[in-house]
C-alpha cells in the first residue's frame, strides 16, 4: 500500500492518531463520504457506508483490517491529486527509475539477462520479496500430472501437487487465478503461461486478509506472473537447470530428439488456438507435429514415421524438416508433400515411410486445404460435436512415391475443432485386448470441447483418458493435434 508519511515523519500510532490521519486525509482528498465508500468497498472492503461514517467519527471502530483498505481508498486518491497538480516540465521530460513493484520487475529482467537458468527461482524469490510478497514457482511434469516447486537452490522440492483434484492444479487447467486460505495460510495462485503455452503455477503468499483480495497486488501479481512464464521458457533453453526438474524419469535418446523437435505444446493468434500432446513422454520414438501462426494463415502437420526408437525418431525429424523447409519458403500443401516425399525417401531404407497429414487454413475465410498420407481421417467438432471425419484428399504414405496427389477442401464454420491424431491414440489396447477405439475418442472430445475445456486442456484430458485405458504404458506412440478457429464477428 502507498505511504504518504516520509520516513522521518513522526506518526501517531494510537487508534484516535489514525483516526486523524484518516480524517484529514479526507479532507485534502476532497471527497464525501459516501464518495469514499464507493472507492473502499470496490478494493474490497467490507464495512457498509454507516459503518465507515461511524468509524471516523469516532462513535464505533471498525477491524484492523477494514481500517487499511479505507486507508489505501484515501491513498490512491491522494496519489491521483498529486499527479494531476504536478507542474508540467516543456518539453515533458521522462520519470526518474521506478519504484516499488515496477522496480521488482526490472530487476528480475535484468538479472535474468546475464543469469544461468537454475538461477531464475533465486531471482523470482527476491522479486517477490521485494514486492512484499512470498513466491513459489511451481512447474508441470512434461506428462501434466503434477506440480513440482522449484527451490531458490535451482533443485525441486519433493513435495509435489497433483493437477487433477488440487486447487492449484485447477488454476493451470483453467489458466485462471484463485485465491486459498488453506491451514492458515493465505496464498494466490496464478497460472504461468508463455503466450498460450502453460508452464506450470506461481504461489504467492501474503499476510493479511486485504492483501490476498487487494485488486491492486493482485495486478501487480499477474505481472510477475506473465514474466516469469515467459522466462522459465526462454531461459531454459540454454541449460539444463530448469529442464531437470520437469522430468520425473529419464528420457530415451529417441524422446529426446522429439522434444527438442516439438513447437510450444499450445499457442494462439486471436482467433485461432492450438495445443498437442505426446507420449510417453520419456519413451516417444516416431510421433510429432508442427505448425505456425500467421494473421492470414495457419499451417500445421502431423507425423507418424515407421517403427520405434532413434531410427523412427530420426525418420519423423527428417519429415518434419523437410516440411519446415518447404513450408518457410512459401510453397503450398501440395509442394509442402513433394519435398517431404523425396527427403524421407532419401533418408530412409525403401521399406520405410511416414504417414501425416498436412493442412492450412485461411484465417479469414475459414477455408482448410488438406492433404492426408496414409493417417487417420481428422475429425471435425461443430457445436461441441464430431460432425464429420474428413476423408478426402488421400495419398500414399511419405516416402512410397509421389502417387496421385489430390488437395481436400473444407469450409469451417466459427467455433469449428480439428482434432488430428495417430493411430497410437484409438489402437491403446487395454489389458484384455479392447483397443481404445474411435468410438471412445470421439466421445472424450465431444464431452471435453462440450463442456468448455480449452484446447490445451482436452489434449491432455484425451491423452490421460488414453494412458488410463493402457494401466499408464504405451506399446507406441501417440499424438493430439487439436485447433480450434473461433473468428470475431464482423462489424456490420
Amino acid at each position: 500500500m502507498t505511504s504518504h508519511a516520509g520516513p522521518g515523519r513522526h506518526e501517531d500510532s494510537s487508534e484516535e492518531g489514525r483516526r486523524r490521519a484518516l480524517r484529514s486525509a479526507l479532507e485534502v482528498a476532497d471527497l464525501t463520504v459516501d464518495q469514499l465508500w464507493t472507492r473502499y468497498f470496490a478494493i474490497g472492503g467490507h464495512a457498509d457506508v454507516l459503518e465507515v461514517e461511524g468509524h471516523l467519527q469516532g462513535l464505533m471502530s471498525l477491524p484492523p483490517a477494514e481500517v487499511n483498505v479505507l486507508a489505501h481508498a484515501l491513498n490512491e486518491r491522494l496519489d491521483e491529486l498529486l499527479s494531476q497538480r504536478r507542474v508540467p516540465y516543456h518539453p515533458p521530460v521522462r520519470r526518474g527509475r521506478l519504484s516499488g513493484s515496477f522496480a521488482a520487475l526490472l530487476s528480475l529482467v535484468e538479472a535474468a539477462h546475464l543469469a544461468p537458468p537454475d538461477r531464475l527461482p533465486a531471482l523470482v524469490t527476491e522479486a517477490g520479496t521485494a514486492m512484499g510478497v512470498e513466491v513459489t514457482v511451481h512447474v508441470a511434469d512434461h506428462e501434466q500430472r503434477r506440480l513440482w516447486p522449484l527451490l531458490p537452490s535451482g533443485t525441486r522440492s519433493g513435495d509435489s501437487l497433483p493437477i487433477d483434484g488440487s486447487l492449484p492444479g485447477r488454476v493451470f487447467q483453467t489458466v485462471r487465478p484463485l485465491p486459498s486460505e488453506a491451514d492458515g495460510v493465505r496464498r494466490l495462485w496464478l497460472p504461468l503461461l508463455d503466450g498460450a503455452q502453460r508452464v506450470g503455477v506461481l504461489e504467492v503468499r501474503v499476510g493479511t486478509p486485504v492483501e490476498l483480495y487487494d485488486p491492486g497486488l493482485r495486478e501487480e501479481c499477474r505481472w510477475l506472473s506473465e514474466l516469469v512464464g515467459s522466462l522459465l521458457v526462454s531461459m531454459g533453453q540454454y541449460g539444463d537447470g530448469l529442464e531437470r526438474p520437469r522430468r520425473t524419469r529419464p528420457r530415451t535418446p529417441s524422446a529426446e530428439l522429439l522434444w527438442r523437435l516439438l513447437p510450444p505444446l499450445t499457442a494462439g493468434s486471436g482467433s485461432f488456438v492450438l495445443a498437442g500432446v505426446l507420449e510417453p513422454a520419456y519413451e516417444a520414438g516416431g510421433d510429432a507435429f508442427d505448425y505456425a501462426l500467421s494473421e492470414t494463415t495457419v499451417s500445421l502437420a502431423a507425423f507418424d514415421a515407421m517403427g520405434h526408437g532413434l531410427p523412427a525418431a530420426a525418420l519423423a525429424a527428417a519429415a518434419v524438416s523437410a516440411y519446415r523447409s518447404a513450408r518457410r519458403d512459401g510453397r503450398g500443401v501440395y509442394d509442402q508433400a513433394r519435398a517431404i516425399d523425396e527427403v524421407v525417401a532419401d533418408s530412409s531404407p525403401a521399406s520405410s515411410f511416414v504417414t501425416g497429414v498436412l493442412a492450412e487454413l485461411d484465417v479469414p475465410s475459414g477455408r482448410l486445404r488438406y492433404v492426408n498420407a496414409g493417417h487417420p481421417a481428422p475429425h471435425l467438432l461443430r457445436g461441441g460435436r464430431v460432425v464429420k471425419s474428413l476423408v478426402e484428399g488421400r495419398r500414399v504414405p511419405f516416402g512410397r512415391g509421389t502417387g496421385v496427389l489430390t488437395v481436400a477442401e473444407e469450409a469451417l464454420q466459427p467455433g469449428d475443432w480439428l482434432a488430428v491424431h495417430t493411430d497410437g491414440v484409438t489402437e491403446a489396447r487395454d489389458a484384455t485386448g479392447v483397443c481404445f477405439g474411435e468410438e471412445r475418442l470421439v466421445d472424450v472430445l465431444s464431452r471435453e470441447v462440450s463442456g468448455g475445456q480449452q484446447p490445451s486442456e482436452t489434449a491432455r484430458r484425451l491423452m490421460h483418458a488414453v494412458l488410463e485405458h493402457r494401466d499408464g504404458a504405451l506399446q507406441d506412440d501417440a499424438s493430439v493435434l487439436l485447433a480450434r478457429w473461433a473468428p470475431e464477428p464482423r462489424g456490420l
